[in-house]
């Protein structure tokens, strides 16, 4: 019998019971609590030590924990869409994204979905495929298309809002009001800044970049 994996069993279970004093144990919250622990316990410095790299620890840690929301969130909308056949992916954000104006070009509306275009344009057309989204001629631009939300687009933003609803609680797990607003200041900052960064920088080495935001300090 391993005698100090049952020490060491034992003595994390008396660590969870004094974080949450008076409650019912389950095997459940055992597991959830050491899969926790574990991820919190992990530090890119234990890589770029063993392979001897130049590294930026708070700034990885954060981008580390923007990477695996950002996998998190896509698989929570997933699962939430499965009721909308005529929503897959990320074509949700094109429908949202196009509810706040009567009109926009192709380019308009991927530039603010921050997507190449390539990705955009096949997005755009399964929309148009379904019957969410119409097109019709630019009247200043002939070289341009607009595109607008149809009745059918309507209706399944309507159904589609409420799913997501949910989705968008539970991202913001257990931080209370203040840790919320908090982060959604913090948020809109960054995506401030990389708005302008894919507006005017796309093409600029990530070097560059760098210069302007130790520069912006």
């Amino acid at each position: 019998m391993e005698l100090n994996l049952i020490i060491d069993i034992l003595s994390e279970l008396d660590s969870l019971q004094k974080k949450q004093p008076g409650n019912q144990i389950t095997m459940e919250d055992f597991r959830l609590y050491l899969n926790e622990k574990a991820y919190e316990q992990e530090n890119p410095r234990n890589l770029t030590e063993k392979y001897d790299l130049e590294v930026f620890d708070l700034e990885n840690e954060i981008a580390k924990q923007v990477i695996m929301l950002g996998r998190y969130s896509k698989h929570l909308i997933k699962k939430s869409l499965e009721k909308h056949p005529d929503l897959v992916n990320e074509d949700f954000t094109y429908l949202f994204r196009l509810m706040d104006y009567p009109s926009l070009t192709k380019m308009q509306l991927i530039e603010k979905n921050a997507h190449e275009k390539q990705t955009g344009i096949e997005i755009i057309k399964r929309l148009v495929r379904n019957g969410l989204l119409s097109e019709s001629p630019d009247k200043e631009d002939k070289r341009s298309t607009r595109i607008s939300v149809t009745d059918k687009g309507r209706k399944v933003f309507d159904e589609s809002m409420k799913d997501i609803t949910v989705v968008s609680k539970i991202m913001c797990g257990q931080l209370d009001k203040a840790e919320k607003e908090g982060l959604l200041e913090s948020l809109k900052k960054l995506n401030t800044f990389h708005h302008t960064v894919y507006t005017n920088l796309r093409n600029e080495e990530p070097k560059k970049i760098l210069k302007m935001v130790e520069n912006g300090r």
